[in-house]
C-alpha cells in the first residue's frame, strides 16, 4: 500500500472514459460479432496512452488502466471464464419503482445516447449454468496488462511521475450476485458453493495482477448494493450473513497475497438516483473490516453517504489499513471546488487520526460499464484535477 509522510496522495476508483471507436468494438464483441483483434488492441493502446497522459496532467499519483478493454467492471469475467450462458434474472434497484418519474427520466436519457453509447449490453448478463473455470492461459488478463505496460513505457514523462499503479478485479461476491447461479446447475447445489468456486478461480487473476507489480483493487459493491436488489425484501441479518460468506470467500482467494498489496472498493451502486434504500454503513462496516486487505475505498462524497465519515470515530479503521475516501462525486457534472475537497480530506484525517493513512479518491468509476456514462470526459479530467488541487490545499493545512 502507498503511504506518504509529506502529502496527501491522489488516486481514483478505476473506470475511465472510452473512445467512441472502442465503445463500438466492445459492443460488437458483446453482440457476438467478429472484431479484428489487432485493431482492438491498437485502439485500446491509444486510449491507454491518453489515459496515462491525462492522469498525470490531472495530478493523479496512483494511476490505473481505466478498465478500457473491458465491457464492464464486473461481468468482464464471463469472457475469461467458462460455465456461463443464458440470461440472469437479477432484477433492479428499488429507485425505479418508488420514483416512476426518475425511471422515465433514465429511459429518456438512454434513448438520447449516441450509437456508441448504446452499443454495449449493459443490463443483460448470463447466469452460471455449469462448473466455472478461469482461462488457464490468462489470455485476456495478460493482454490487458501488457497493453497497460506498453502505454506506461510509451509515455515515460507522464508515467515517471506516478507513485504507483493499480488494476481492478471483480470479487467473487459481486460476480455471484450479478451472474446468478441457475438453480438447476448441478455443479453448485448452493449459492455458497458457487461463491467459493468463483474465489478459487479468480485467485489466478488476483495473483497475476500483483505479480505484474500493480496494487490489486477488488470491486465489491455487493457488500452494500445487494441490500436493495437481491435482499431488499429479506431481513437485514440474512443479508449480513450472506456478505460474511462473500468476505470469507474473498479472503480465501487472497491467502497468497500480502495485505498491503490489496485495496477493497465498496459502494452502493453507481447511478444518480435517490438511493432511498441504501443500507447504512453502520450495518456493514464490521463485515467489511473482516476482509484481508490493506486499504478501504468507500463512496463518501455523494449526498446520501457523506455523513458517515463520523462513524469511523465509533468504529475506528484498523491500524493496518489505509483509507481511500471518495471526495469527488462521479454521478454529476458539477465540478467540486478544491476547498470542498480539502475540507473533506481534512475531516477524514481528523476522524482517522493519521494524515499518512488517508488518500484522496473518487466515489466510484466514471464508466463502470462500456457505454454507461453520466459525466462528460472533459469534466472527468477536470474533476480529477480539482481533486488533486484539493489534496494540495489539504497537504498545506496538514503539513504546513
Amino acid at each position: 500500500m502507498h503511504y506518504s509522510n509529506d502529502r496527501i496522495l491522489v488516486t481514483h476508483v478505476g473506470s475511465l472514459p472510452r473512445s467512441p471507436a472502442l465503445l463500438d468494438m466492445l459492443g460488437q464483441a458483446e453482440a457476438g460479432e467478429e472484431v479484428d483483434r489487432g485493431a482492438f488492441q491498437a485502439e485500446v493502446l491509444d486510449g491507454l496512452r491518453e489515459a496515462v497522459r491525462e492522469q498525470a496532467a490531472a495530478g493523479i499519483d496512483i494511476a490505473g488502466d481505466g478498465e478500457l478493454p473491458r465491457i464492464g467492471f464486473s461481468f468482464y469475467a464471463k469472457d475469461r471464464m467458462t460455465g456461463f450462458g443464458g440470461v440472469a434474472q437479477r432484477g433492479t434497484v428499488t429507485d425505479f419503482a418508488k420514483f416512476p418519474g426518475y425511471a422515465e427520466l433514465v429511459v429518456s436519457r438512454s434513448a438520447g445516447q449516441s450509437t456508441a453509447g448504446k452499443s454495449a449490453s449493459v443490463w443483460q448478463t448470463p447466469e452460471c449454468v455449469d462448473e466455472v473455470r478461469y482461462d488457464p492461459e490468462l489470455t485476456q488478463a495478460t493482454e490487458e496488462l501488457d497493453l497497460f505496460a506498453d502505454a506506461l513505457a510509451a509515455e515515460p514523462e507522464a508515467s515517471g511521475g506516478f507513485a504507483g499503479t493499480f488494476v481492478t478485479a471483480v470479487t467473487p461476491g459481486i460476480l455471484a450476485t450479478t451472474l446468478l447461479r441457475n438453480p438447476d446447475n448441478p455443479a453448485y447445489p448452493r449459492d455458497e458453493d458457487y461463491v467459493f468456486a468463483l474465489a478459487r478461480e479468480l485467485r489466478r487473476e488476483y495473483e497475476y495482477i500483483v505479480s505484474r507489480g500493480h496494487i490489486l483493487q477488488l470491486d465489491a459493491p455487493d457488500l452494500a448494493l445487494e441490500r436493495q436488489i437481491l435482499f431488499v425484501d429479506r431481513p437485514l441479518a440474512e443479508f449480513q450473513a450472506r456478505m460474511e460468506v462473500h468476505v470469507a470467500a474473498l479472503n480465501e482467494a487472497l491467502e497468497n497475497i500480502p495485505k498491503d498489496r490489496v485495496r477493497l472498493h465498496v459502494c452502493w451502486g453507481n447511478w444518480d438516483g435517490p438511493h432511498c434504500d441504501d443500507v447504512d454503513l453502520v450495518s456493514i462496516l464490521p463485515i467489511i473490516y473482516q476482509a484481508r486487505v490493506g486499504g478501504l475505498s468507500l463512496a463518501c462524497a455523494n449526498p446520501r453517504h457523506a455523513h458517515e465519515v463520523e462513524l469511523f470515530r465509533e468504529m475506528p479503521l484498523p491500524e493496518d489499513m489505509v483509507m481511500f475516501p471518495g471526495v469527488i462525486d462521479v454521478t454529476t457534472n458539477m465540478l467540486e471546488h478544491p476547498e470542498v475537497v480539502a475540507n473533506r480530506l481534512c475531516h477524514w484525517v481528523d476522524v482517522i487520526g493519521d494524515r499518512e493513512r488517508v488518500i484522496a479518491n473518487t466515489d466510484c468509476g466514471f464508466s463502470t460499464f462500456a457505454g454507461y456514462t453520466m459525466v462528460a470526459p472533459d469534466v472527468v479530467w477536470a474533476k480529477m484535477k480539482t481533486m488533486a488541487d484539493g489534496a494540495a490545499i489539504a497537504t498545506e493545512r496538514l503539513w504546513g
